[in-house]
């Protein structure tokens, strides 16, 4: 008797590796848009679930309602789900904002709906189905827009409950998995696979994935995108080892806030952050501005300099003025974050030079264009 085909087979040792750790009895969800990478995925998952016995598996689908004829693709990969054995299957009609823009406004919409399904059902862990050419277009995009080691690191196979299990697999192994399983993949018509659409049109990621990489492939030989995921594999560690530090530097120079100042203030001693390596404290001046309720996607490294410069370069200079409406200043020995107003500022609304502009798109150091 001969087993499955080499790519299902593939998906599903990908599958049972990437759940290793969980739990017995757990429920474990994944992510399906109808695409062929989730839906390989999703029968990868719903084989290992059947076979081992080990989890209860089940489904959500995330309707964005961005383009026409959603519903349908979003009621197709559900009823897609159920025929594999999947239960329950969850589909969420999100509304997508318009912040970061229309990628990454989706992006959070997405994953906002993830967890709260995970949350809602007590799931250990929600599977994505982004591949290792994923990952090769995450890194690209990061070094064209001059991001910093977080977003070279790439996409984590682990990050919270969410796993992605196949990010050392290619979107053709996906696709020949659906295939040998008689499963038919919805194409979105973003990625230039669908219904025609101008290439001018398409999302950057999706014009990177069919115009930029077959060229560096052209020209730099074959194995350009497993090239690119390494590199996010070498930085993973050591990115990982940075922001331990950072965490341990936080730790010790934070203070505690003035009274009566907004909660999401941080306060922290500009001593222990000025002895510290600078790039341990740049990045935590980053996670303490994201603590003090700045948008991630939206902090700029120029704006982390500036901040820096309270500390290492101070000359009296007002405060830093920073996404999300918060600012930074410093006062007596302290750095504060958070809204205007608050003690530490001094009531100076002047804005630092370096702090003025907002964040260009490719100066975002923790924009990560997931797919699912």
């Amino acid at each position: 008797m001969s087993g499955p085909a080499p790519a299902v087979a593939a998906v599903r040792v990908a599958v049972r590796r990437a759940l290793a750790d969980v739990p017995r009895g757990s429920t474990v969800l994944v992510a399906c848009s109808g695409g062929a990478d989730s839906l390989a995925l999703a029968a990868g998952l719903a084989w290992e679930a059947r076979s081992d016995g080990s989890w209860r598996a089940g489904a959500v689908v995330v309707d964005h309602g961005l383009l026409p004829g959603s519903h349908d693709v979003a009621r197709d990969a559900a009823a897609t789900c159920a025929a594999l054995g999947l239960a329950p299957v969850r589909v969420v009609r999100v509304e997508v904002g318009a912040a970061g823009g229309p990628e990454a406004a989706a992006r959070a919409a997405r994953y906002a709906a993830l967890e709260a399904v995970a949350e809602e059902l007590d799931a250990a862990a929600v599977l994505l189905g982004h591949t290792l050419d994923d990952q090769a277009e995450t890194v690209l995009l990061a070094l064209a827009r001059g991001s910093g080691e977080r977003s070279l690191a790439g996409m984590r196979p682990v990050r919270g409950r969410l796993r992605r299990p196949l990010l050392a697999l290619r979107r053709t192994d996906t696709e020949a998995a659906c295939a040998a399983q008689g499963l038919a993949p919805w194409h979105d018509p973003g990625n230039g696979r669908g219904p025609v659409v101008a290439a001018g049109d398409l999302p950057l990621r999706s014009r990177v994935r069919s115009e930029v990489l077959p060229v560096l492939e052209a020209v730099l030989g074959p194995g350009v995108a497993q090239a690119l995921a390494r590199t996010a594999d070498a930085l993973a560690d050591a990115t990982e080892a940075v922001d331990a530090a950072a965490a341990d530097l936080l730790a010790a120079a934070a203070l505690p806030g003035p009274a009566g100042a907004p909660p999401a203030e941080v306060v922290l001693d500009v001593v222990p952050l000025a002895a510290a390596p600078a790039a341990v404290r740049r990045r935590a001046l980053h996670d303490a501005a994201v603590r003090s309720g700045c948008p991630a996607g939206a902090l700029a490294r120029v704006q982390v300099l500036a901040v820096e410069a309270l500390v290492t370069a101070w000359r009296g200079q007002g405060p830093v003025h920073l996404p999300g409406g918060r600012v930074a200043s410093r006062a007596c020995g302290r750095l504060y974050l958070g809204l205007p107003g608050a003690v530490g500022d001094g009531g100076d609304a002047r804005p630092h030079a370096q702090g003025t502009p907002g964040p260009r798109p490719d100066e975002h150091d923790d924009q990560h264009d997931d797919r699912e």
